[in-house]
């Protein structure tokens, strides 16, 4: 099948990758648009994946206040370079997680952050569940478990769903960014503030 500068420039525009990838990606998959859209996710977790032992010590600060007034959010964002943390991309994205933030409220950047104790009152209070609900003893830890990945995927930033496009997970948009942008990406730290709350 022969593959058309409107093909080429059509998935650049769905995908924001580059002209080159865009052309050999409709080229693996025979101009089927979609697989392509895939092709290149798929491209860009495995670049994400190099990418990730690479040090992040640049990025930016975002400050994201809601309307009103009365809530407030701070992202420090990291990459490799100042020059990509200029760019309008990582300023987006920086934002997008602001945002996130203060939509969702998470206890922590990664499932592996969300402090210890937390994770066991939780646990217990699923136990005590399963258990209320009488439960056979061997199911009450896979019902508990399950339940702990639901709380870490809904309080843990990198594993909820973007608000802005639920069919997307956080980490999932972040890997899309360093495919786009070619270099290590991460997200710090963040601190939400909402008017009479500790």
């Amino acid at each position: 099948m022969a593959i058309t500068a409107a093909d080429v420039k059509a998935l650049r525009e769905r995908t924001g990758a580059g002209m080159m990838d865009c052309k050999k990606a409709l080229v693996e998959t025979d101009g089927d648009v979609d697989k392509a859209v895939e092709y290149l996710r798929k491209k860009g977790a495995a670049l994400a994946e190099k990418k990730s032992g690479r040090s992040t010590n640049d990025g930016l600060i975002e400050a994201y206040i809601h309307p009103g007034s009365r809530l407030g959010v701070l992202v420090e964002l990291n990459c490799e370079t100042d020059f990509v943390a200029k760019t309008d991309d990582f300023k987006n994205l920086a934002r997008d997680l602001a945002m996130q933030v203060a939509a969702t409220n998470p206890l922590a950047v990664s499932r592996e952050d969300i402090p210890a104790e937390i994770l066991e009152r939780e646990r217990d209070i699923f136990i005590t569940q399963a258990k209320n609900e009488g439960k056979p003893d061997n199911i009450v830890e896979k019902i508990v478990q399950g339940k702990i990945d639901k709380f870490c995927a809904e309080n843990a930033l990198l594993d909820q769903n973007y608000v802005k496009d639920p069919n997307k997970t956080i980490k999932e948009l972040i890997t899309d960014t360093i495919a786009k942008l070619g270099e290590n990406i991460s997200v710090r730290r963040f601190v939400r503030f909402q008017l009479g709350e500790e």
